[in-house]
């Protein structure tokens, strides 16, 4: 009985380490969700890209086009047809405020055709804002800057 309560102690000193060990900081959080929303935009999988975003999350697009919603931009992709294009965001700098439960994260964004090439075809910038509600980030903001075009 007494050896059972130390292996039973000890298994649960390994677990409390390794949730140490493994849990991930806002940071990592945050580009976790960046990384999951460029293989869903990467993969067509609208639903999952929308999943990132609040309900009221504002969009501007690389064209200066203001998208208001979830919705909104659901319709603006759908419009979109058949096209191919897909576009990764590559953050460089993410900075979060755990008091306010707020990020904010900029980087260059691609734009790809695969029918045309495996190259980008269109790039920019972009910013986006973070916040953090009921344990989970999520784009509140979002500013796409088209700066090359090939």
């Amino acid at each position: 009985m007494n050896g059972t309560r130390i292996v039973a102690l000890l298994v649960v000193c390994m677990l409390m380490l390794s949730s140490r060990l493994y849990s991930q900081t806002e940071k990592e959080q945050i580009r976790a969700a960046r990384n999951a929303s460029n293989t869903a935009l990467k993969t067509y999988d609208n639903d999952a890209v929308l999943s990132y975003l609040t309900e009221d999350v504002l969009t501007t697009t690389g064209n200066g086009t203001l998208l208001c919603g979830k919705e909104a931009l659901a319709r603006y992709i759908k419009e979109g047809g058949k096209s191919k294009m897909y576009w990764i965001r590559d953050a460089f700098e993410i900075i979060v405020n755990t008091e306010r439960r707020m990020a904010w994260e900029r980087g260059i964004w691609n734009g790809y055709d695969p029918e045309k090439s495996d190259e980008p075809i269109v790039n920019g910038n972009y910013s986006a804002m973070w916040t953090k509600k009921s344990g989970v980030w999520k784009i509140k903001s979002q500013l796409f800057v088209t700066i090359n075009e090939n």
